[in-house]
This record gives C-alpha cells, sequence and structure tokens, in this order.
C-alpha cells in the first residue's frame, strides 16, 4: 500500500502514454528534417545524422516525463550538462544543430508541437538560404606548410612571392621534422585570387629545394 502511494506520487504529473507517442512521433519527423537541413551542402557523418533524427525524441520524452518536478528536472539538466565532457569538440555547425534539435526537443516536449514545426520551418529555411548562397564563406583565405632545409634563414626568404600573390600572410608556426634537418613552416595566407595558386606554389618550389609544399582549407574542412 505504501509503495503504491510512493508510485502514484511520483507519476501524477506523467502524461497520457497516447501524448506521449504522439509526440515522439512529431520528435522523430522534426529529427529527420534537421538531419536533412544539416546534410544540404555540408560533409558529414552517419553517426551525427543519426544523433541528429533521435535527439529531439530523447529530449522531448525527458521533458515530458519531468515537467511540473522541479528536483527530477534539476538532476535531468545536471545529467545532460555531463554530457559535453564525454564528447568531442566538433565544427561550429555540428555544435548548432545539436543546440536546434535539443531546441525543438524542448519545444515538443512541452506540448507546443506547432510552436516547434514553427520554429524548425523559420531556422531551417534561414540555413538552407545561408548554405545555398554561401553565406560568410571567405574562399581566398587558405592554411599554407612549406617544408625547408634547416640551414635556411625563413623569415625573409619568400617575402617577394608573398607580395606578389597574398593580401595578408601570418606565420603561425614552426616546426622541426625528418629528425631536424627540415623546418615546416605553417602559415595563413589571403590569397589575391584563388585562380593563381598553381603559380604560387611552383614559385614557392623554386625556394625551398622542391621539397612539400602543401595549401589547404582548415582541418575541418570549413572555411577560415
Amino acid at each position: 500500500m505504501q509503495l503504491e502511494l510512493i508510485t502514484s506520487s511520483l507519476t501524477n504529473n506523467v502524461p497520457s502514454l497516447q501524448g506521449i507517442i504522439s509526440c515522439t512521433l512529431f520528435s522523430l519527423v522534426f529529427g529527420l528534417a534537421i538531419a536533412a537541413i544539416y546534410m544540404f551542402k555540408n560533409k558529414y557523418s552517419r553517426s551525427m545524422a543519426v544523433t541528429l533524427v533521435l535527439l529531439p525524441a530523447i529530449v522531448q520524452i525527458v521533458i515530458m516525463l519531468v515537467n511540473g518536478n522541479i528536483g527530477v528536472g534539476i538532476a535531468v539538466a545536471g545529467a545532460f550538462s555531463l554530457v559535453r565532457f564525454r564528447s568531442i569538440p566538433g565544427t561550429a555547425r555540428e555544435i548548432a544543430a545539436i543546440f536546434f534539435a535539443m531546441a525543438i526537443g524542448f519545444v515538443t516536449g512541452l506540448g507546443f508541437v506547432f510552436y516547434a514545426f514553427v520554429f524548425l520551418i523559420l531556422v531551417g529555411c534561414a540555413s538552407l538560404l545561408m548554405a545555398k548562397f554561401s553565406f560568410g564563406e571567405n574562399g581566398h583565405i587558405r592554411i599554407l606548410k612549406i617544408k625547408i632545409p634547416e640551414n635556411l634563414d625563413y623569415e625573409d626568404l619568400f617575402d617577394d612571392v608573398f607580395s606578389r600573390y597574398t593580401k595578408t600572410i601570418k606565420l603561425e608556426k614552426v616546426t622541426t621534422c625528418e629528425m631536424g634537418s627540415l623546418f615546416e613552416l605553417t602559415y595563413t595566407v589571403h590569397l589575391k585570387s584563388p585562380g593563381t595558386s598553381k603559380s604560387f606554389i611552383d614559385e614557392l618550389r623554386c625556394r625551398n629545394g622542391n621539397l612539400n609544399i602543401s595549401l589547404s582549407r582548415n582541418k575541418d574542412g570549413e572555411e577560415l
């Protein structure tokens, strides 16, 4: 009898099973839409796409079950805050997609399915438009890595070449390699025109003894 009273007190704020199932189905549909928006003109992994589909439903059902119970809500918030310590940092777009999915889950979990749909449409359309028109893209900025023999003075070695092909250049770091026989110079360069990349590299090769040179975007594949 005492156990029944405790169980009743813990579950008296729980919504109906039909309501939970309905909201979960909506959350999964919203999650599919979020995943599709995230994958549009973007590099992605299968695990990230699946996570975005499931995350709104997971957050929604937790919110529905703790709705009105402040103590449980604080405990759940603390548990969710620990997730970041178990996660590998992602790109800015991945983080935004995760927050988007969580926000949809929160709104759906509170029972505002229509508002969640409106929020999905507005933010989703804004994201698609920015991806479509490459908003914020700066395709002229690259990471340049040059290997040179350790006996060369790299300070002024490439200055005239840089002045012809770049608007700005910054030496980020110098590292040794090949048992100290080579230096690897890492620059951030702003090219005057991306169409001159080949001639730019060719002139650099004449200065560094035809050792390895790489000209690429940043490590995450995003524009800088």
